[in-house]
């Protein structure tokens, strides 16, 4: 795959990220971080110039996401359920990432890129409970911004040593979802007493 994400961006350049991130962002079987890191290869190797490559990433990232959150507010649960067995996503996953984005929300759409399976349908959630856009925008745009950025540094400065990068990649995800679960657990610890903390009166 990692090889057929080269020829794909030697061909389309920056228009190639553009496509390839917004589509694994909404849901098809495209390895995104992969795809991030072999941008941040590319930008090290001089193939490809830093900015247009960086901004083109953000594009993706935020066509991807912007899309889900309006398949969420126009078409809700009937869609998903239809769709979702056709690109890979299953009712395991629905469930999980529905649970944790009700209780969790703003958080979920900040750290779900580092979650796959998550990051798919965050945004599908935010638009079906109706958060509104500025919200969903500054919680969802930062964490692409970050998600993004993240990834494409690991490439950049670990260059061609692919089997160097695949095993960063595999440890930042298990790594990631550490960090994210133990926030969660200190935030439930110390939180304030609120008899509302699980209502939806934050999609307001």
């Amino acid at each position: 795959m990692e090889f057929d994400l080269i020829n794909i961006i030697q061909q389309y350049s920056y228009f190639g990220i553009v496509l390839l991130l917004a589509l694994g962002i909404i849901g098809l079987p495209i390895p995104d971080e992969i795809l991030l890191a072999t941008v941040g290869y590319f930008i090290f190797a001089g193939d490809l110039s830093a900015v247009p490559a960086i901004c083109s990433a953000f594009l993706g990232a935020f066509a991807g996401i912007t899309g889900s959150y309006y398949f969420g507010t126009v078409c809700g649960k009937p869609l998903l359920k239809k769709v979702s067995p056709k690109i890979g996503i299953t009712e395991e996953k629905i469930n999980r990432t529905q649970s944790f984005f009700l209780k969790y929300g703003k958080t979920a759409l900040f750290f779900g890129y580092f979650m796959p399976g998550i990051r798919h349908l965050t945004a599908y959630f935010a638009g079906m409970y109706s958060l509104n856009f500025r919200q969903f925008g500054l919680y969802a745009y930062s964490g692409a911004i970050f998600w993004c950025s993240f990834f494409i540094l690991i490439g950049y400065q670990l260059g061609g040593r692919w089997s160097l990068v695949m095993d960063v990649i595999h440890k930042v995800g298990i790594y990631a979802l550490t960090i994210i679960i133990l926030s969660i657990i200190a935030w439930l610890i110390f939180k304030p007493k609120n008899k509302n903390t699980y209502s939806n009166e934050w999609f307001k």
